[in-house]
């Protein structure tokens, strides 16, 4: 048995499908819907029961209780708020930090594989480098970074680490986000700017050392993602907290380009100023250390960022947000 948190998001959903194309089934999935149409991510899936975040609790107390009544064999934490725009402290580390600690702590009493989604938000803007050896000394610059770094902290200063593995998300994007909103990939809300206004605006530079667009973040394909994901599972050396990007970094212009290329379309691209509330929290470069993915055994060959584009544009979004 499996527990899958936020396995009716953005990438809970398509490691689902994983799931489900690797013949298992016996998932218990972790989410909730709100108004959005994340349900529709569950869609020909496969599982055992849905639960809301707060009735899991119960039942881990239960299967604590009674031993081997429920035989989880791992807990796959992804579910979490990932709005880096979230001011409300109190709601980030009472859903990113204490929730995390919870099923951590049964994860460690119970002997079960425990796997949870950290962020490249934890970073900063990146002064102390992009190595996943770095834990305690990074400064993110938002409230979601924060409380993400503060798990990864309570990880590492209890030698949960040679335990658990936590995943470093970078730039992740693909089908299966519609329902994210602001929180949506720039590939995403490209495509929908391209085909109301014919063109894409990006944010004018706000440092000397980058021109218009050509700030940098490690842009993965959520296809690679999972794949990566699933390595990780049925590899039981495969610990620690681990960055997940391709490991080279791309301009804002290049996915840009690549969005128009993959609609057949002229590039039209128009910069406008940064708004004031990302100013000071805005990462001008992101690239993933990904030495220790690759000595685990658990990295791929990921695929292009202009091949990645060219599949999510032309086998997803232009076939009315189709879903994988």
């Amino acid at each position: 048995m499996i527990i899958l948190t936020g396995g009716a998001g953005f990438i809970g959903s398509c490691f689902l499908k994983k799931l489900n194309d690797e013949g298992i089934d016996d998932i218990i999935v972790v989410d909730s819907f709100r108004n959005s149409d994340k349900w529709k991510n569950l869609v020909g899936k496969k599982f055992v029961e849905f639960l809301h975040k707060d009735e899991i609790l119960p039942i881990l107390d239960v299967s604590q209780e009674v031993e081997s009544k429920v035989p989880f064999d791992a807990i796959i934490h992804l579910g979490a708020c990932t709005d880096t725009t979230e001011k409300d402290m109190d709601y980030l580390f009472q859903n990113n930090y204490q929730f995390s600690t919870t099923l951590a702590r049964f994860a460690l009493e119970n002997d079960i594989k425990f796997i949870y989604a950290s962020s490249a938000a934890t970073y900063g803007d990146g002064q102390e480098g992009y190595s996943d050896k770095q834990i305690e000394n990074l400064k993110p610059l938002n409230p979601y970074g924060y409380s993400k770094q503060l798990f990864d902290i309570w990880v590492h200063r209890n030698n949960f680490d040679k335990i658990f593995t936590g995943i470093k998300f970078f730039n992740v994007f693909g089908p299966n986000e519609y329902h994210k909103g602001e929180m949506a990939s720039m590939v995403y809300k490209a495509y929908n700017q391209v085909k109301t206004t014919g063109k894409i605006k990006l944010f004018k530079s706000n440092s000397e050392l980058f021109a218009d667009g050509e700030q940098q973040r490690d842009f993965v394909y959520v296809k690679d993602v999972v794949e990566v994901l699933w390595k990780i599972l049925n590899n039981k050396k495969a610990l620690g907290i681990v960055n997940l990007g391709t490991g080279k970094a791309r301009t804002w212009n290049s996915l840009a380009n690549s969005v128009f290329s993959a609609l057949d379309m002229e590039p039209n691209i128009e910069y406008i100023d940064m708004p004031d509330n990302l100013m000071d929290q805005y990462q001008n470069f992101t690239q993933a250390d990904i030495k220790k993915l690759q000595k685990s055994g658990c990295s791929v060959n990921f695929t292009s960022l202009e091949d990645s584009i060219n599949d999510y544009v032309r086998n997803y979004l232009t076939k009315s947000w189709k879903y994988y």
